[in-house]
């Protein structure tokens, strides 16, 4: 089409896709969830999809987002709703303030995080750790951005660098890598990464953009705790780290037991996040409720509640599922990806070049970890002595990078945050693109000595 090749065509069609969806948001101030329906429309009918699969591409993707992501962010809003009216929140926010000291508080919210997220999802530790970035702002008076960012840093390097994260997990089984090894690996580079991504990049960016959070948001998951007597430290973070522990036992079950085994098959149910998160959400009712004082209707009160927020957070998502299956349906991510191996370069280079092309073409940072490897290892094949522990946290590091309009994290933060579109791509996608790149200088670093 236009004396152009195919590929060529669809390259160009997703980049005035793109452009022309941020500027239906930014200079014609439509809605995010109108403008990516819009967009995804025009990028099936201008990519030559057959007019029957664009409806079902855009369903197939915000169903598919909705299905995992909707739940675990009902579940842990409802989780976060329970720890800000009891007080826990309150009681974690005084405890990381009393240790760090108001000055370092920012450091407490990484480490936090990246504890945290090691067995968590990015949007189950988002969810579980919000409250304690609005509480901790407001009790302290520092910057939204400042605490945010080392938050948002130490969740996402543990995403895609650590397994038992679905894609560094995927990408060991394509590899052929020892999953130990990884581990090992990608904890040595991803602490480093998140602390220059996380405090060091948020103290600066935040001179600039100190973040201005929603009120509605404020005052659901930060209000003042009117209980004089708070949940203990000890007790808060038993129900905020249930689901940590349960899918570490799920982890530990699928490593020590065979495939099939009555008790690995029992420990995947319970350990799986939306059951995880359900049954801390359940002992929350106790720790966080009963146990301090609230009664049964209160408690259905305050969960009714919480939900109303996130409506619009989860629709925009949603839309930006299915923006993202529309971009990886009209075949753009292949292209990309296959385009980049054609190139003379590093192994561990490539794998990270593919995986981040693929991100930015597809907003899927799972998507690229897994569509990565799987075009990356028969080249690998071809080249003796390469570590394929890695690689597999190479094509991590690319699956990070550039998180922008079509990645519905991006959408996430953006809403959470309260911030223009402007705004969280000069915090969240430059953070987003920092850890990508500083994590490949330490890959390759490493590389040199393993």
């Amino acid at each position: 089409m236009f004396g152009m090749s195919h590929e060529s065509y669809l390259l160009l069609d997703a980049v005035v896709t793109i452009i022309g969806l941020i500027v239906l948001i930014t200079k014609f101030k439509v809605h995010p969830f109108i403008a990516l329906i819009i967009a995804a429309g025009f990028l099936g009918l201008t990519s030559g999809m057959p007019v029957d699969k664009i409806i079902k591409a855009f369903q197939d993707g915000f169903g598919g987002v909705l299905g995992f992501v909707g739940i675990i962010l009902a579940l842990g809003t409802m989780l976060g709703k329970m720890m800000a009216e009891s007080g826990g929140a309150d009681q974690i926010a005084q405890t990381l303030i009393r240790a760090f000291g108001k000055d370092k508080v920012q450091w407490a919210m990484m480490f936090a995080a990246f504890l945290v997220g090691i067995p968590l999802f990015f949007e189950i530790g988002f969810v579980l750790l919000i409250p304690l970035v609005f509480i901790v702002a407001r009790r302290t008076g520092v910057s939204l951005i400042k605490i945010g960012i080392p938050l948002l840093a130490g969740l996402s390097a543990v995403h895609g660098l650590v397994p038992p994260h679905p894609g560094p997990l995927l990408a060991i089984g394509v590899f052929g890598a020892d999953i130990g090894k990884t581990i090992l690996y990608g904890l040595i580079v991803a602490l480093p990464t998140a602390i220059i991504a996380g405090p060091i990049f948020g103290t600066f960016i935040a001179k600039y953009i100190p973040g201005n959070p929603s009120q509605e948001l404020v005052d659901q998951l930060a209000r003042e705790t009117d209980n004089k007597s708070l949940p203990s430290f000890g007790i808060t973070l038993v129900t905020v780290l249930l689901p940590v522990f349960l899918m570490l036992l799920k982890t530990f079950a699928d490593i020590a037991f065979a495939e099939g085994n009555v008790v690995r098959n029992w420990m995947d149910m319970i350990g799986h996040p939306i059951t995880a998160l359900l049954l801390a959400l359940l002992l929350s009712l106790y720790t966080f409720g009963t146990r301090q004082g609230i009664h049964a209707k209160q408690i259905l009160k305050l969960l009714d509640a919480s939900l109303a927020p996130t409506a619009a957070i989860i629709l925009i998502i949603g839309a930006g599922g299915g923006f993202k299956q529309m971009l990886v349906t009209s075949g753009v991510g292949d292209v990309i990806g296959h385009m980049a191996v054609n190139a003379q370069i590093n192994p561990i280079l490539l794998a990270w070049l593919v995986a981040a092309v693929i991100r930015v073409a597809t907003g899927s940072a799972t998507v690229a970890t897994i569509t990565g490897a799987g075009i990356v290892v028969p080249v690998v094949g071809m080249i003796p002595g390469v570590n394929r522990e890695l690689l597999v946290l190479a094509t991590g590091a690319g699956s990070l990078i550039l998180s922008h309009v079509n990645d519905a994290g991006f959408w996430l933060v953006k809403q959470y945050f309260n911030m223009t579109v402007a705004e969280t791509f000069k915090t969240w996608t430059a953070m987003e693109t920092i850890l990508s790149i500083v994590a490949l200088i330490f890959i390759m670093l490493l590389s040199l000595v393993v």
